[in-house]
């Protein structure tokens, strides 16, 4: 049988995810809306289980055993698979979704064709336009970090021809004060870059060098103490939200 596998490994980098990534309710409200009416919902690559609703019954699935370890108590019941090959019959929930994970998929056009297979309704992700990233000013940092990230992430389109015959696209604006710690979360905040453990909840360092991510710190630390930042970037503090590479993808069949 074939096995499947993402481009990061959870199970031995995946043990503080659930500090640094927590569900934002501003990102969630609108994953949530998107769901439409479903009262049957399956995510996939659900990780700890960020942005599950919590008012409709919920399958989860996600091939990490550290992942599924992190979920509380009361989260959904979930079962190791994978995207890829999902062990459901055919229009078996109402709606799918995937948030923030299509990138780590080992073949993500087959996988969002498995989300399709599988929901009478709408399929919902939240991903990233890799074409964006490079607007944000950790390209004048991080570059290796930048262009490894665009080499992970499906483009729109990509995405969208999967969904369904009818396919809604959005921005979905950042908020300043962001408690999801992906990379863009920190738009206003640079320092926060600089703590490991927020970097350990973003899996794009993973596929950097170990002299990149140095070079990195170096550059950002100095910047910050001496207002090179602040002279070039300092806006970006006052900006109450960032319309970055987020974008929330619907589709139905």
């Amino acid at each position: 049988m074939r096995r499947y596998g993402g481009d990061f490994d959870y199970d031995a980098h995946g043990a503080d995810y659930s500090a640094a990534r927590r569900p934002d309710s501003r990102i969630a409200a609108r994953i949530h809306a998107a769901l439409g009416d479903a009262r049957t919902v399956l995510n996939v690559g659900a990780g700890a289980g960020s942005y599950e609703p919590g008012d409709r019954w919920v399958l989860a699935v996600e091939p990490s055993r550290i992942m599924r370890a992190q979920r509380r108590p009361t989260s959904a019941p979930a079962i190791a698979a994978y995207a890829e090959a999902l062990p459901l019959d055919d229009d078996a929930v109402d709606a799918a979704m995937a948030s923030i994970t299509v990138h780590q998929w080992s073949d993500a056009r087959k996988g969002l064709a498995e989300l399709r297979r599988v929901a009478r309704g709408p399929v919902v992700v939240l991903t990233f336009d890799g074409d964006a990233l490079s607007r944000f000013w950790l390209n004048d940092y991080a570059p290796e970090l930048i262009a490894a990230e665009r080499r992970r992430f499906p483009s729109i389109g990509e995405i969208a021809q999967v969904l369904g015959s009818r396919v809604t696209v959005e921005t979905v604006p950042v908020p300043i004060d962001c408690c999801d710690g992906f990379i863009e979360a920190y738009y206003a905040r640079p320092e926060m870059l600089l703590e490991a453990w927020v970097r350990r909840g973003q899996s794009a360092w993973g596929f950097v060098s170990i002299e990149a991510v140095a070079d990195f710190e170096a550059r950002l630390r100095a910047d910050l103490t001496s207002g090179v930042w602040e002279a070039r970037y300092g806006d970006w503090r006052r900006r109450p939200q960032y319309d970055g590479a987020l974008r929330l993808l619907t589709g139905w069949p």
